[in-house]
């Protein structure tokens, strides 16, 4: 099986949030850390947002954040949230199916019993399973939290003075 580049990167998304507990991340710092165009993250985000997986914020201190506790998203979840409307072969899409064999062909039926047990598989690991007790994650994703001043309870990167620029 293969995923698709936005369940990749909807897993990233999560990651990157979940090392970033208390702090409402941007898009850009996302992108940045995951070697990702801004343009495909947006798409990716509001599907995450309208699955109830991050909560956004919009406006001049907006950025994004998990919607619920790092343990409660099952990674099958997740994956089915973004994988469930792409058919695994073509005998899965009954309107678009061409194979001459699927009135007698038992192929389908492994696979779905394989497809069954690759996502029971990942419903048993959470988004926290993958960052917790991970340095080398957090190394790569975590946020400098020197960086970082509070806004509305949490902390999100301060913006740079003209003078730390030069």
């Amino acid at each position: 099986m293969r995923l698709t580049t936005r369940t990749n990167l909807a897993m990233r998304v999560l990651m990157f949030c979940a090392v970033n507990p208390s702090i409402i991340v941007r898009k850009h710092e996302i992108a940045a850390a995951c070697n990702a165009s801004e343009n495909h993250l947006a798409q990716v985000v509001n599907t995450l947002a309208q699955q109830g997986f991050i909560a956004t914020q919009r406006g001049r201190s907006g950025g994004l954040r998990l919607a619920r506790p790092m343990d409660q998203i099952a990674v099958g979840e997740v994956l089915r949230a973004f994988e469930a409307d792409l058919p695994f072969a073509e005998c899965f899409d009954l309107t678009t199916n061409t194979c001459p064999l699927h009135e007698a062909c038992m192929f389908r039926e492994a696979l779905l019993e394989a497809l069954d047990a690759f996502y029971s598989a990942l419903d048993r690991k959470s988004l926290a399973d993958l960052v917790e007790d991970n340095e080398a994650l957090e190394q790569l994703l975590a946020l400098p939290s020197a960086e970082t001043i509070p806004v509305c309870g949490m902390r999100r990167p301060a913006p740079r003075v003209a003078a730390e620029v030069a």
